[in-house]
């Protein structure tokens, strides 16, 4: 509908200051005319929107204008009453500001949109404590307290002090300028920088966190998922990697080939599994990935990978010999 699209793009010139009609198209997904016959239309409604002229013009509100454009159809209200079942929230510390801003959100609907809104709560269910085998799925959580300091030195803008317990290592203290926070899977990060080089920190491991006074030193702007997607690109093409060769049942490729960083030759067998060679992150990546196939795989090369597996099942074998 024109009107919900005219919103759309009254919102997206508030939050991002200045677009080109390129950018609006792109954004609202319909041609340059059809924006420019908006703007005509949002200007002959009272809405301040001006254009700049140039190379590097756009439209733009003028500063300081307000709207009340707080109206919101159907398929909106559903999206954010379901989001809210999501415990995406939790890893922020958010849980219980979700929880009230839904019961708002119900309670502001028009009262056609309201039963409507409400049975879908009831009737939808995003990602359940169990699945269906009733394994428990573990959530990232951390001290309210500390998801609140780490949220509001991200969102004010100060750097921020951390007591952080990395793998195997005793917790240590550091001062780091943060970017943003990113939940993947129930699990949260925060991005930041520590003396101008990237860092990314696991939020569980967060033990104690203090906003600064000083202001983090980081760009005004930020594309939070570009900025997440060349961590994980760096992560995967860092450090000690290790090629190995594997056996694999075909009904568990998939599942191995998920946690691998990349395959390089794949071939079947004479006795119909496959014959794959894989780089993995680390010698300990490459040992946790074999030993969830148990005897679905096997660890053809390097001789210490065979070795290690073969240790931890004998051992496995042996506890339950004893009894």
């Amino acid at each position: 509908m024109r009107a919900d699209r005219l919103v759309s793009l009254v919102l997206l010139l508030r939050q991002h200051g200045q677009l080109s009609a390129v950018r609006l198209a792109q954004e609202l997904e319909v041609s340059t005319r059809t924006v420019l016959r908006d703007i005509e239309a949002l200007s002959a409604a009272g809405v301040p929107v001006y254009a700049e002229r140039g190379r590097y013009g756009g439209f733009a509100l003028l500063p300081g204008f307000q709207t009340q454009l707080t109206g919101l159809n159907h398929d909106e209200a559903l999206a954010l009453v379901v989001a809210g079942s999501r415990r995406g929230a939790q890893a922020f510390g958010l849980g219980s500001a979700l929880a009230s801003a839904m019961l708002k959100v119900i309670d502001a609907l028009p009262e056609s949109y309201r039963d409507t809104a409400a049975g879908a709560s009831q009737r939808l269910l995003i990602d359940p404590a169990a699945d269906l085998l009733a394994r428990p799925i573990y959530t990232d959580e951390m001290p309210d307290e500390v998801a609140a300091e780490v949220l509001r030195a991200v969102l004010s803008g100060n750097k921020l002090r951390i007591q952080y317990a990395a793998f195997n290592k005793p917790p240590e203290w550091r001062d780091v300028d943060p970017i943003g926070v990113v939940t993947v899977r129930d699990q949260g990060y925060l991005l930041a920088t520590r003396e101008g080089s990237d860092r990314t920190y696991r939020l569980s491991r967060i033990q104690a966190a203090e906003a600064l006074p000083d202001a983090a030193e980081r760009p005004h702007r930020v594309d939070l998922d570009k900025a997440w997607q060349e961590r994980t690109t760096k992560f995967r093409t860092g450090g000690d990697q290790v090629t190995i060769e594997a056996r694999v049942h075909p009904t568990r490729r998939e599942e191995l080939a998920r946690t691998a960083l990349a395959i390089h030759t794949e071939r079947p067998t004479p006795d119909g599994w496959l014959h794959l060679e894989l780089t993995f992150q680390d010698r300990r990546h490459a040992e946790w990935a074999l030993w969830q196939l148990a005897t679905h795989a096997e660890a053809l090369s390097p001789d210490w990978l065979r070795a290690t597996l073969q240790t931890k099942a004998a051992k496995l074998a042996a506890r339950y010999a004893e009894s």
